[in-house]
């Protein structure tokens, strides 16, 4: 019997040498870059299961893609068209507090902010005028306490109030622009055009007047975003952030020591604008562990659950309204996601049994050389 034909009996009577045939080819598969256009390569070539892959897209909905070593690999609904990403546009902005950094542009992230803000002198004088010791760490990690009685970094506030205050506070104080013109003198030349993202971008999803800090992007250009954090800053051997603050992004969660506000007011500057939430006191959850930099990661909470227990340890992500609206990474199997209007994902927080977990199990159990 030919050696080809043995093979072949051998692929029918024994699939299991398939899947050990495909795990040392993808094992073998060198990591990439998109140009302009992402690569395309089957599923199988890249170490994961088609059918599952399709029951993954079927259990988030909506439309996405699902990355892997630097290739699109599956893909569902609209690739192409930009929508709000809520909440998962937060990353951007710790990515920008960073190269602020680097760049010498603010003195350090436990700089206090009413140097950009001197309004903060004036409010919660009850309070010991506790907010002029906010800085710009405790803006990037919920812990401002800013529209709440505690004091700057005793406490967690997932705050939408405190957003539109870094937002402002970092774009049009620090690097001195215009909501008008966010997107053409930071948003493009200082990222989204060195990872070449296709689909135009915008920080105004609504317009400079509504929400402005609220990212446009398309799940294939959000996808991008994510693998320059699982390349650890470095695209095409450009170092666009630092490594250091690469890793320390999606590595230093707020502590299980640090609980959540009471929630009771306090004063805000006047004319104090919302990136969101209108409620107040806004206080929207707990961070269980798992919110570094305004990135959401797989940390562990006060009775030692993991966020995501059928996700590897390093998974980190950004997501929005409940979870409908995302990206997320798994560094450890070279595996992005993005996707968006997934309806069927609400709900993403908190327990090993929501939405996203199953989610994720789907496409864990689909890679194949794990």
């Amino acid at each position: 019997m030919k050696i080809a034909t043995i093979f072949s009996f051998s692929l029918i009577f024994f699939p299991s040498l398939m899947l050990i045939f495909l795990a040392k080819e993808s094992a073998q598969i060198k990591p990439v870059y998109p140009d302009s256009q992402w690569q395309k390569l089957r599923p199988e070539d890249a170490g994961m299961k088609q059918d599952m892959l399709y029951d993954f897209s079927d259990t988030v909905g909506g439309s996405g893609c699902v990355i892997r070593y630097g290739y699109i690999i599956h893909e569902w609904g609209d690739q192409s068209r930009r929508a709000d990403v809520a909440s998962a546009v937060k990353p951007i902005y710790s990515h920008f507090l960073f190269k602020a950094l680097e760049d010498n542009m603010i003195e350090s992230l436990d700089e206090p902010v009413v140097k950009y803000e001197p309004q903060l002198k004036g409010i919660n004088r009850n309070l010991n005028y506790k907010d002029t010791k906010i800085t710009w760490r405790h803006l990037a990690n919920q812990t401002s306490c800013y529209g709440v009685s505690e004091n700057p970094g005793t406490a967690f506030d997932y705050n939408d109030w405190q957003m539109a205050l870094f937002c402002d506070l970092l774009f049009l104080k620090v690097y001195k622009t215009s909501w008008d013109k966010v997107d053409f003198e930071v948003l493009h030349p200082k990222l989204t055009d060195l990872i070449q993202c296709q689909d135009n971008p915008s920080l105004i999803a609504f317009g400079s007047y509504d929400r402005a800090g609220r990212l446009a992007i398309s799940v294939r250009d959000f996808a991008r975003f994510g693998l320059l954090y699982l390349r650890k800053g470095n695209w095409r051997g450009v170092q666009i952030i630092s490594e250091e603050h690469a890793k320390m992004a999606i590595s230093e969660p707020v502590a299980n020591s640090i609980l959540r506000t009471t929630g009771i007011e306090a004063e805000m500057i006047g004319g104090q604008r919302s990136i969101g939430s209108k409620q107040i006191p806004d206080n929207q959850g707990e961070h269980f562990g798992s919110y570094s930099w305004l990135w959401w990661i797989n940390g562990l909470d006060s009775n030692k659950r993991r966020m995501w227990h059928d996700a590897p340890s390093d998974t980190f992500g950004a997501f929005g309204h409940g979870g409908i609206r995302g990206m997320f990474v798994m560094p450890s199997l070279d595996i992005i996601v993005s996707y968006n209007e997934a309806e069927n994902l609400e709900g993403w927080v908190n327990g090993n049994e929501s939405p996203l977990n199953n989610a994720m199990r789907i496409l864990v159990n689909s890679v194949i050389d794990r």
